[in-house]
Parts: structure tokens; C-alpha cells; sequence
């Protein structure tokens, strides 16, 4: 699975840009996850710490290229993470 690959759809391009994340944090957390969760078949949830928030990124794994589907960053880092 290489996430660094992925490309961004255009709904992904959409949420980062309402919720103001940008596309180099996304790609530091594909180039470089800390966790990636199974979200269902064939989608993953990729997380990254970016400042005091965890930023979620999900990637879908059954595409050629895979696909980046939403992002969004949360201060909810203990309910998301597998690990503290």
C-alpha cells in the first residue's frame, strides 16, 4: 500500500480547502502515518499529528491510484487513536 501515490479528489480538494488544511499537511501524513486504521473494505483511515490536532485523512485503497476521499482535523486525538 503506497499512500504517497494517492491522488486527491475533487470532494477531498473541497473539504480541505473549507476546513483550511492544507495539501502539503495531507501529504506529510501519507508520506509518513503515524496510524493507519481499517475504516471498512477497501478504505483506511491515515492519521498525523499536526500541531495539537490529529488530522484524519481517508484513503481509498480499492482504486488505481488510490484515492484521497475526505480530510478533516480534530482535537479528539484519544477517541480516534488506536494508541496514545
Amino acid at each position: 500500500m503506497d499512500l504517497r501515490e494517492a491522488i486527491i479528489t475533487p470532494h477531498a480538494a473541497e473539504q480541505m480547502a473549507r476546513r483550511q488544511v492544507s495539501e502539503a499537511d495531507v501529504r506529510a501524513v501519507l508520506n509518513a502515518p503515524d496510524e493507519v486504521q481499517p475504516v471498512r473494505a477497501g478504505r483506511v483511515a491515515v492519521h498525523g499529528m499536526m500541531g495539537a490536532y490529529l488530522l484524519r485523512v481517508f484513503v481509498d485503497l480499492d482504486r488505481d491510484p488510490v484515492e484521497v476521499v475526505t480530510v478533516y482535523r480534530t482535537s479528539k486525538i484519544n477517541k480516534y487513536r488506536s494508541r496514545p
